[in-house]
């Protein structure tokens, strides 16, 4: 059996091309496992996965605890708010209280960057990390380009926007990461206060106008703008954003092909993306959220074939 080159999925940067193909791989058949009657397998019925969520989620953590249920295992949901935390406690005691309860996986986001890197070498679990901070959300860029290799096949030389956001994005690093990795050129747009400094060392190029970036590209990921995470005025209005980089379908009309629309979700419809185009045939948001929850199965899967512990 292919195993992986690392023992946690800490980011996409340290993995190989070659973990991301049997990630791939891998996906493909759990996709097969949850379009059955019975969507469920029994390869990690002797597997305990805790799932620790410092930050809200709605769509991540959900995905998690579906790939983990339709493989068998034992699920622990942790509160961060409703935690020892509050009172005081390090993030370390607190997940080694918990695997003193023996669970065999930890599945973390964290709002701190670097969070799930630092907690894999503090404690004896494998770590999944599931967004940390303003870093990588690695999870999300495997089932962005799991998605898009479903509707291109190989991704080599196609040509692949981001668009929004970047600044306080972990899904951007995380899809630049992959995509180039996987051959494809990677283009973002967005205002210049919204892009951090020095991207283009990571082989990107960067475009402001968002027409143009349109009309290069086969596919463009869509990300919204992160207020929550914003401690200053990035750009004069939402209004005046969502004129200069918000995609309609007025836009798309006037391109001379068809492109490829994602989003990671949240939507923030009629800001940086219309209802008209989320729920257009262009987009493909919904087979995301599909592809989240096998890629997410094929992730646990072939990290749990690493422990010490018999799987079917």
């Amino acid at each position: 059996m292919k195993t992986l080159s690392v023992s946690h999925l800490l980011g996409i940067k340290y993995l190989k091309e070659e973990d991301l193909h049997l990630i791939f791989e891998t996906s493909i058949h759990f996709k097969e496992v949850i379009n059955r009657p019975i969507k469920k397998v029994p390869s990690l019925r002797d597997i305990t996965i805790a799932n620790l969520f410092f930050e809200n989620s709605t769509r991540t953590k959900l995905s998690f605890e579906l790939a983990e249920k339709r493989l068998s295992a034992d699920v622990l949901n942790f509160s961060a708010t409703q935690s020892s935390l509050t009172k005081g406690e390090t993030l370390v005691d607190t997940v080694n209280n918990i695997l003193a309860m023996k669970v065999d996986m930890v599945v973390m986001r964290h709002p701190n960057p670097g969070a799930a890197h630092f907690l894999s070498k503090q404690v004896n679990s494998c770590i999944i990390n599931a967004g940390d901070g303003t870093h990588e959300h690695p999870t999300q860029a495997l089932l962005d380009a799991f998605s898009l290799r479903e509707k291109f096949g190989d991704l080599s030389g196609k040509r692949i926007a981001i668009v929004g956001d970047i600044l306080h994005s972990r899904v951007a690093l995380s899809n630049i990461y992959a995509l180039k990795m996987l051959g494809a050129e990677v283009r973002l747009c967005a205002p210049k206060s919204l892009l951090p400094k020095h991207i283009e060392a990571l082989g990107v190029t960067v475009s402001f106008d968002l027409m143009q970036v349109l009309n290069w590209c086969d596919a463009a990921n869509i990300l919204r703008v992160q207020n929550e995470r914003m401690k200053l005025s990035y750009f004069p209005t939402t209004r005046e954003y969502s004129q200069a980089f918000g995609l309609t379908f007025e836009r798309l009309n006037q391109l001379r092909k068809e492109i490829v629309i994602l989003h990671p979700g949240p939507v923030n419809r009629g800001v940086e993306i219309t209802s008209e185009v989320a729920d257009s045939p262009h987009a493909i948001i919904l087979d995301q959220v599909e592809n989240g929850v096998a890629v997410r199965m094929a992730v646990i899967y072939l990290l749990a074939s690493k422990l010490n512990i018999p799987i079917s």
